[in-house]
């Protein structure tokens, strides 16, 4: 063989060495990715089971708390004690169960009519109370024969000893029903109003059984009405999430 037939025999082995080393080496290390894409494909699985236990846990916690809530609520029963007062002549026109207020009528035999609508009001934090909110009574009266209303806005609130009473607010005249969201002229600031004729208005609603037994119903009605209310969102929330 000569020298220049030796050179390309040994240039072909080393390209032919090459060529294998590169192409097992390539092997093997597809190999290993293929390895590390499955391992990555396989750790997630682990995840979903992690955050179904942590939303398991924090299911638990909200029902123990909301079992303690609804245990509290049960075992205080905050109005049992109080005295209800009476509707008197008034009749319940309104008061479905998941409302805020309640609507109450009565009807004098001059044909006279008298509507109450009341809710509930803000939280008061002057002092400790039987009844923590006050209650926002809206009083409105008719004559037979005349379209013209009058519209009394009252605040019920409790006494500082026992029983509840009322103040005016506001005293409007109105021509007719239509005028009731129309910007229109209703009357003064009630309390600009002479003293003795606030006193005579008063006076005039009470004559009307706008009085202490009304406003002790409309105090425990409404807070009753409002924890019931409460204890029933209480139950379903617990139901759901017992569920879940």
């Amino acid at each position: 063989m000569t020298p220049y037939s030796l050179i390309n025999y040994a240039n072909d082995h080393l390209w032919k060495n090459l060529y294998y080393f590169v192409r097992n080496n390539g092997k093997r290390i597809r190999k290993k990715r293929r390895e590390r894409v499955c391992v990555k494909l396989k750790m997630p699985k682990a995840s979903p089971i992690l955050r179904k236990g942590q939303k398991a846990l924090q299911d638990l916690s909200l029902l123990k708390i909301l079992n303690s809530e609804i245990t509290h609520e049960l075992s205080s029963n905050r109005f049992q004690d109080n005295q209800s007062g009476t509707l008197g002549d008034f009749k319940v026109e309104y008061d479905a169960p998941q409302s805020q207020d309640v609507v109450l009528r009565r009807k004098f035999e001059s044909g006279e009519e008298v509507a109450v609508s009341a809710l509930l009001g803000p939280e008061t934090f002057v002092r400790e109370s039987r009844f923590p909110r006050e209650v926002l009574m809206k009083v409105c009266l008719t004559k037979p024969g005349l379209c013209s209303i009058l519209q009394f806005d009252c605040r019920v609130t409790e006494k500082h000893i026992e029983g509840s009473d009322f103040d005016i607010r506001n005293a409007y005249y109105l021509q007719s029903s239509t005028c009731l969201g129309r910007p229109l002229y209703r009357g003064p600031m009630f309390s600009s109003l002479d003293p003795q004729l606030q006193v005579a208005l008063k006076e005039y609603l009470v004559a009307r059984g706008i009085g202490e037994h009304l406003t002790n119903y409309l105090l425990l009605h409404l807070h009753k009405k409002e924890q019931d209310q409460y204890m029933n969102w209480l139950q379903k929330l617990e139901s759901m999430v017992a569920k879940s």
